[in-house]
This record gives structure tokens, sequence and C-alpha cells, in this order.
């Protein structure tokens, strides 16, 4: 695994955002045990288990003036270290040691996450208006623990399914 890429923060909230660090969770199909969303029919399921969000991209954001923080804008995972450019619909990740995930679409920003940005501007993180700075969803291939710092690797297809196949 790459060493420098790593789980920075894991992200849980009852419904809604902002969503609140924890130390470590157990992650599912449905996605992390203890965290849990109002609009279901935007949010959530096996599609949009895990939303995760590149560390270096808050920081790039903040810069910019924007009062973002890990967790504020929804992402369950905030990762550093990984080429974030990667990290598009159909990429595999490993995340810690056991859990497997695919990435499956960008998310779509919203009006909830408008608190974290600038006047208000919450399409900063659109994919379609800034292209690679927007948040992914993954669904979960293999279930297992996390914890912060963690590391994450992108896989190739072959090297997730063999992970998958091995448990």
């Amino acid at each position: 695994m790459t060493p420098s890429a790593r789980i920075v923060q894991i992200s849980v909230s009852p419904g809604g955002v902002p969503k609140r660090p924890v130390a470590s969770a157990r992650v599912t199909t449905l996605g992390l045990e203890g965290d849990a969303q109002r609009d279901l029919e935007h949010h959530g399921g096996p599609e949009r288990a895990l939303c995760l969000f590149s560390q270096e991209r808050i920081r790039a954001l903040q810069a910019e003036g924007h009062p973002i923080t890990p967790g504020s804008i929804g992402e369950n995972l905030t990762i550093e270290g990984i080429d974030w450019n990667a990290v598009t619909p159909g990429a595999y990740l490993r995340l810690g040691e056991d859990v497997v995930a695919q990435v499956t679409r960008y998310t779509a920003p919203c009006l909830n996450i408008t608190a974290s940005f600038r006047h208000q501007d919450y399409s900063r993180v659109s994919q379609k208006r800034h292209p690679g700075d927007s948040r992914v969803y993954a669904r979960v291939l293999r279930e297992g623990a996390l914890k912060n710092g963690d590391p994450v690797q992108l896989l190739t297809e072959d090297e997730a399914s063999g992970l998958i196949a091995a448990r």
C-alpha cells in the first residue's frame, strides 16, 4: 500500500450534516454503522454506502476562503495522500486491511452544505462545474472495520477480485 495514503477522518451522523468524527467504525454493504441519512432518495443505500472526499481538496477549498472541514459536507471518509483524480467511478479502493469498495458515482452537491462555502457556493464541489473537486459515492464489496490512520490503496479490478475471493 502507498504509505502516505490514509484515512484522516471517519465521520458519522444521525442524519444530515455535518458528520462528526469517530475513531473507528464497522463498514457494511449499507455504509458505516452509526451513520444515517435523512433523505434516502438521494443518499445512502448499497450504491451510495460510503461518501469519500480528499483532505487535499478540503485544504485547497480552505485556501480559497471556504469554511469547509472534514465531515462538514457529509463525507464518511476523508482521505489523504491518494491521487484524487484517479478516484473516479469504477475505481476500486482497499480501505484499511479488510474493506474493499468501488466508486459508483460523483455526488451532487445540495443546499444542505451551503454553510461550508463562502457565499454559500456549494457548486464549488460540483463535478460538472469543477472537475476533480467532487466527493464520490462507493459501494462496499468487502465489509470490515476501519480506524483513523488506516492505509488506503487504489486497486486494479483483478486485485479487488482477489481480495474479495480470499475472504
